[in-house]
């Protein structure tokens, strides 16, 4: 685990922190050998998926390469090469839903 990331999620205030804490958990289950380092100042992995806390949730953020028009409607935002889904609480994160959304993205790339 990336030093910077870990101490990038130490840094936030609740929920945010516990809900980077829980993202972070989930991505490294899914992709162990995943690269994980800070990009434009939020933790990003392999270029496919980020996360950034702000003031009342945390956004977690996939690639679109390759999605279909329907598989982009899955996720929120008008973002051209990133579209995210937003967690405003730990209660919010719905590891099946976001294990599929990885697992989309990383086999589209």
């Amino acid at each position: 685990m990336d030093e910077k990331v870990s101490q990038y999620i130490e840094e936030q205030n609740s929920p945010q922190k516990e809900i980077c804490r829980r993202l972070r958990e989930i991505i490294l289950k899914t992709f162990p050998s995943i690269k994980e380092e800070m990009k434009w100042g939020v933790p990003n992995y392999g270029n496919l998926y980020y996360f950034v806390a702000l003031k009342t949730h945390v956004n977690l953020g996939f690639s679109m390469k390759n999605l279909s028009k329907d598989e982009i409607k899955l996720l929120e935002g008008t973002g051209k090469t990133m579209r995210h889904i937003k967690i405003k609480s730990t209660y919010d994160i719905d590891e099946e839903k976001i294990k599929k959304l990885l697992t989309l993205v990383k086999e589209k790339n």
